[in-house]
This record gives C-alpha cells, structure tokens and sequence, in this order.
C-alpha cells in the first residue's frame, strides 16, 4: 500500500492541493483505509498526539521566527540598496562589475536576513533596472540576481538549515558550521561565471561608464587602492591576533571571527580618517567601510556567537532581531506600520511551517505504518550505481518537486523518506 499512498500524495499536489493539508488528509485516509484491510494498526494513531505537541514544542523551531523577523525588517531597512549602490561603484568600471556587486551583496544579505524572498526581491527591484539601463544582458542579469538571491538557503542564518536541522536531528550550530564555507563558495562560483561571461562575450555585461562613478574625491579621483592597503592591513592585523591569541584555529567560526574583527579594525580606520581629517583615505574607500559594518556587525552578532559557544541559535536569531530594529532605528525607517507589517508576515510563516509539519508528521506516521520505510529502502538499495546512484537519483528528484514545492515543504516530505 506504500507506493499507492506515496502516488496519492503525488496526485494532490499536483492538484494544487496545499501542502500542509495534502500531507494530514492522506495520511489520515490511508491510515483508516489500511486498518480496513488489516494492513495497519490502530496503535500507531495513538502516538499521533503525542508527536503534534512534540512538534510544537521544539526548541529548535523556535528560531524561525526570530530569523524570518530579522529578515523582513532588514528588507525595508535600507541597507540592500546602501549596499548595491557602495558596492556597485566599487566594482562598477570593470566589465561584469554590477554582476560581482549583486553577488557580493546577496551572499552579505543571506548572512544577515537568512530569508530568500527577502534578498530575491530586494535585489531584484533595485540592481535590475540599473543593470538593463547600463547595457546588460537581460539574461543574465536576471540570472545573477535569482543565483545570488537564493544563496540565503544556504549561507547561514538560513531558514532551511533549521528545519533540515530539525528533520536530522543534528544542532543547529553544527548546519551553519558545515554549510557557511560551501556557501562562500557557490558565490565565488558565481562570479567565476561572470568572469568568463565577461571574457567570451564581453558586451553582455559591460562596465559602468565614467560619468556613472559618483563616489569621486575633489580632484575627481577614485583612489581605490587605499580600500585595497586598508583591507590587507585589517586582514593581516585580524589573522595575527586570531592565530596568536585565541583558541580558534580553522573551519567556519575562524572565519567568522576574523572576518568581524578585520571589519572592527577597518571601521577604526576610516572613523579616525574622517574624524581627525588624516586624508589616508578616499571618499569611496570610507562609504564602502561604513557601509559594511552594519551587515558584517550582524554576521557576527548572530553567527559569531552561535560558533564561538555563547548564544544558541534561538538566542542568536533574537539578538539578530533586535539588532534589525537598531538599525532600521538608526536609518530613521523604523515605524509602527514596518514593525505591524513584519509581525504579521512572521506569523504567517511561522503558521506555515507549523502546520506542514504537522502535516508531514501524521503522513510519516501511517507511511511508516503502512512499511513504507521498507519500500523506499528497497527500492533506493535496488538502484544502479551503489551510493552514487543513490545520490544522482535523489537530486534529480529533488530537482523535479523542486517545481512546484517550495523548499520547505521538500524538506519535511524528501528528507523522512
């Protein structure tokens, strides 16, 4: 009966069905049709309730909603379009520069919201019309923007690694040590493929021009260089104190903690600049420093203290939270409206994944019942290849769902089985 119940839930979704709502309505069914035929046994729907509190008194769920909070009012903050706007004058000249500017900016705003319609559409209102007007390959610029937006489904603070989190029964701190790196390096292969694009078909994505390069000193100048000297002395300064005097040696939360201590000292070195008029730097190299240090200041107050131990994910996702607020506070965008507007969408999400859980939770329960277990491990043991099979035919079917379900919902109905 297991692969007739898995076919029906296919067939739902397929429909249109919601998916919280398919999950419940065909467990239940074949759960009541399975005890007709003798192939189920009522004792399993006795641990149903126990299981749907469990659900909802998971601690580890409990920074979903601090996370996707974070996320919104980061969204009308203002500081994806401080960041575009920096960033793109800073690599705006060379060819694909706007390109690198939207990647740079989506992975620094997977790191600090973890929400991807947050970052996908932030990026998408503001860089996609620029990038048009200056010449850019409609293409792809549109598929820079969907890349990089969705880096937020692996860069932590990501919404998906907690529920996956959840479903493996693994730490939520162990998902964002194991994710962080690889997620660096899906953005740097991003702008690898910018970087050939500008190479084999250069008109595609061309630089900006000289009139389009606002951030000038007075003898119009851009004086990139001193951002260069400034990174490479705060870098050099951060990796000397981290190696020398602290325990932290390598993986994810070494770089973490480097990275918001090379921030610090960067951020010291522009503010005695500009305050004490040293001239060691140049207009752009300052806007692009005081323009990093919210997002950097965020990773670190949200990740840098979840790796090093202090705070737990939940305790993270609030401390990120409020550190939204502050600086939707201090941009002067912090209103009643943007504070109601954000509850409400957090409520509605927390609600989703709430009850498709739920959902998933009655659906395991009769499929495990029903030794659907047993189906899928000899279906998936009786594949070509070994492991490698395994793995091609799990993400080609991944791929598919991918269509027409959104990511939680393939993490609570792929991962179980």
């Amino acid at each position: 009966m297991a692969p007739v119940m898995f076919a029906a839930l296919v067939v739902f979704l397929l429909l249109g069905y919601p998916v919280a709502f398919a999950l419940a309505a065909n467990g239940l069914l074949f759960a009541l049709i399975g005890i007709e035929l003798g192939l189920f046994q009522e004792n399993f729907l006795q641990a149903l309730p126990e299981r749907i509190y469990g659900t909802m008194n998971n601690d580890v769920l409990l920074a979903v909603p601090f996370f996707t909070f974070m996320g919104l009012i980061l969204e009308r903050s203002g500081m994806a379009e401080d960041l575009l706007d920096t960033i793109g004058q800073l690599f705006g000249p060379i060819r694909g520069g706007l390109a690198y500017a939207v990647i740079f900016v989506g992975a620094l705003l997977a790191a600090t919201t973890g929400v991807v319609a947050a970052s996908v559409i932030s990026m998408g209102l503001i860089s996609l019309p620029i990038m048009l007007r200056y010449g850019y390959d409609r293409r792809l610029a549109s598929g820079v923007i969907a890349a990089s937006g969705t880096l937020a489904q692996i860069i932590p603070p990501s919404l998906v690694l907690i529920v996956l989190a959840d479903q493996l029964g693994r730490s939520v701190g162990d998902m964002y040590e194991g994710a962080f790196i690889p997620g660096l390096v899906l953005a740097s292969m991003y702008a690898g493929y910018v970087f050939l694009i500008t190479i084999v078909a250069p008109g595609r994505a061309p630089g900006l021009p000289p009139e389009a390069q606002t951030l000038r000193d007075a003898d119009g100048k851009t004086r990139r260089l001193s951002l260069l000297v400034v990174a490479l002395i705060s870098l050099g300064l951060a990796y000397g104190y981290m190696k020398l005097f602290t325990s932290v040696k390598a993986g994810a939360d070494f770089v973490v903690l480097t990275m918001s201590l090379m921030v610090a000292i960067s951020f010291v070195i522009a503010l005695a600049n500009k305050l004490l008029g040293l001239g060691l730097l140049s207009r752009m190299a300052e806007q692009v420093v005081f323009v990093m240090v919210p997002p950097l200041a965020l990773i670190f107050l949200v990740l840098g203290t979840i790796f090093i131990g202090v705070a737990t994910p939940t305790e993270g996702g609030a401390m990120g939270a409020s550190g939204a607020i502050l600086l939707a506070y201090g941009k002067k965008r912090m209103t009643f409206d943007l504070l109601r507007q954000a509850t409400e969408s957090t409520a509605k999400l927390s609600a989703f994944v709430l009850f498709i859980l739920v959902g998933a939770r009655v659906f395991s329960l009769t499929f495990y019942g029903v030794n659907g277990h047993l189906w899928v491990e000899h279906l998936l043991v009786g594949l070509p290849g070994g492991a490698t099979g395994f793995l091609i035919v799990v993400n080609v079917m991944v791929f598919l769902l991918a269509f027409f379900l959104d990511f939680f919902e393939l993490a609570f109905i792929v991962v179980p089985l």
